[in-house]
């Protein structure tokens, strides 16, 4: 089956302040990647709208209200010092929602193996009650309880990737046996939630780096804390919070991460979604502010959802080549 890729052009709408990191160019770099010739097997699909009823699954009826309403005509409007809203941020994050509950949709009938979501802004800040850090709603919680909702899969896993963690997935699935997140990002750094002792109802497994961690040491967490608990929690659905600025490159972290990494990441999550829940996969795109980590990353995440394997054995091969 093939990869599904959900974008729509609303992506290009959500304006940001001069200088501001979570800018126009991350979803064009990221279009750009996906428009290359080896990208040409994926299935392009439009996001649609999300609707209130998906989203308050997530969030509350006053966050959803309070966003509509403060979505402003013209200028910015400022949710906080980081979080800004402009005339087109509301449908862009509306399509963001419907793209991955869409994706979710055609994973859970057959449509497609695994699903990435190409759109922005990101999500995994914002939580029940409350936009911060560049996020509005949050689409893989909202993805996660749709398919609950409309799928009826009970165990949904969420899996985190980004250089900060996801407080506002980890507030929404806190109280949930049935809902699992697991996160590896850089502590301390924004947000200050993360650490080893945050574990809900022991369905939350943090596995904090420090400033200057690279590969062996994220291996080492996915290994020791991640992975093993996502196995024995085996999951109807993973959903995959793809950040890629914990790339070396990145200017909002300081770790050390490569492509190789986040392929590395990513064929594990497809091992474990192939045992429990026939490879369903639903990434969706979170942060990644440095556009050349960003496209490099979102590359091998894509090509290791198409390819699997072979995939990660041509890059290990390409890379003996190039020590000899």
């Amino acid at each position: 089956m093939p990869t599904l890729v959900y974008s729509h052009p609303t992506s290009l709408a959500h304006q940001t302040p001069d200088g501001h990191p979570e800018r126009i160019d991350r979803i064009r770099a990221v279009h750009q990647v996906i428009s290359s010739p080896l990208f040409k097997p994926l299935v392009h699909r439009e996001a649609p709208l999300g609707t209130g009823e998906q989203i308050i699954r997530a969030h509350t009826e006053e966050h959803y209200q309070r966003l509509l309403a403060a979505a402003p005509e013209v200028g910015f409007e400022y949710l906080d010092s980081d979080t800004v809203m402009s005339a087109g941020t509301l449908p862009a994050v509306l399509r963001a929602v419907g793209g991955a509950c869409a994706a979710v949709d055609a994973v859970m009938k057959g449509d497609g193996e695994n699903a990435f979501v190409a759109m922005r802004p990101p999500g995994h800040h914002a939580e029940h009650n409350r936009a911060m850090g560049f996020c509005f709603f949050n689409q893989a919680a909202i993805a996660a309880l749709h398919a609950r909702a409309k799928h009826g899969a009970q165990r949904v896993a969420v899996i985190d990737f980004d250089v900060h963690h996801g407080n506002g997935t980890q507030d929404i699935f806190w109280s949930d046996e049935n809902l699992f997140y697991g996160s590896t990002h850089q502590m301390p750094l924004y947000p200050g939630t993360g650490s080893r002792s945050e574990t809900g109802v022991g369905n939350i497994f943090n596995a904090p780096l420090k400033a200057g961690d690279g590969g062996v040491e994220f291996r080492e967490a996915m290994n020791s804390v991640i992975l093993p608990a996502l196995n024995l929690f085996e999951p109807e659905l993973l959903i995959i919070s793809a950040g890629f600025d914990a790339h070396v490159r990145d200017p909002l972290g300081s770790l050390e991460l490569v492509e190789e990494d986040f392929a590395w990441a990513t064929l594990q999550l497809m091992e474990i979604a192939d045992t429990h829940c026939d490879g369903k996969i639903v990434s969706v795109l979170e942060g990644g502010y440095d556009l050349q980590g960003l496209a490099g990353g979102v590359g091998v995440h894509l090509q290791t959802l198409m390819h699997g394997s072979a995939f990660m054995d041509g890059m290990e091969e390409q890379e003996e080549d190039d020590n000899e």
